[in-house]
């Protein structure tokens, strides 16, 4: 009897002791491949690939990695992975209960994935509606307010200011409409690419007490200063 019989003689009927430890560690590393996996989302334009029976590959890699970490750590576990990746581990294993479990993660890392997306999906149509409630105005030269949402920015080359009470001093920066505008979208767009959750705007001072506008985000802790 070879190694991975041994080791399946073991479990057989019962549920493997790495299952729960390999799980958690399978999600966390899907959660935080999250930029990775949007990544290669857009790029594609569409859903991400298949590499099998609904494994996507981000999905593969991480079984594969998260196996390889948790095998490392215990030798008694089977190498399952060859050079056919996913595909060959599922021959290997089909006649042992331990496939129903990886399947049952597998699944459960698919639907993961399929939340990802379609949580970026509906904040990328937000970020879109957004930066355009922000940039458009009556004419080009005017950009709504980031913190209001409601007024007109007043910008010269002395201040920006609105009525709601925003005031940032921008003397010798020489900031343009459109130099405000872009730097906005940038804002916006890098906590976008991690963090799904709305940014705020908000007036903070600075070491020298005169204010800056800044976006934050209460869920990602993301902080930075647009002007």
């Amino acid at each position: 009897m070879d190694a991975l019989q041994r080791h399946r003689s073991l479990y057989k009927g019962t549920t493997p002791p790495w299952k729960e430890t390999y799980r958690k560690r399978c999600v966390d590393r899907l959660q935080n491949s999250r930029k990775r996996l949007l990544e290669r989302y857009r790029q594609l334009g569409e859903s991400p690939q298949r590499s099998g029976p609904g494994a996507s590959i981000i999905v593969q890699e991480v079984m594969e990695e998260e196996w390889t970490a948790l095998r490392s750590e215990d030798r008694r576990l089977p190498s399952l992975w060859g050079p056919e990746g996913m595909a060959e581990m599922f021959s290997v294993t089909k006649e042992y209960d331990e496939l129903s479990v990886l399947e049952e993660i597998q699944q459960e890392l698919v639907s993961h994935e399929v939340s990802i997306i379609e949580e970026y999906e509906r904040n990328l149509l937000f970020e879109q509606q957004y930066i355009s409630s922000v940039v458009e105005g009556m004419e080009d030269s005017y950009i709504i307010c980031p913190i209001c949402h409601m007024n007109h920015l007043n910008i010269n080359s002395h201040f920006i200011s609105c009525i709601c009470g925003l005031y940032i001093n921008t003397k010798k920066r020489n900031v343009s409409p459109d130099a405000l505008r872009s730097l906005l979208e940038s804002r916006v767009s890098e906590h976008m690419d991690d963090c799904s959750h709305n940014p705020v705007f908000s007036v903070a001072p600075d070491t020298d007490c005169s204010p800056n506008l800044m976006i934050s985000c209460n869920v990602c802790d993301y902080l930075s200063i647009v002007l």
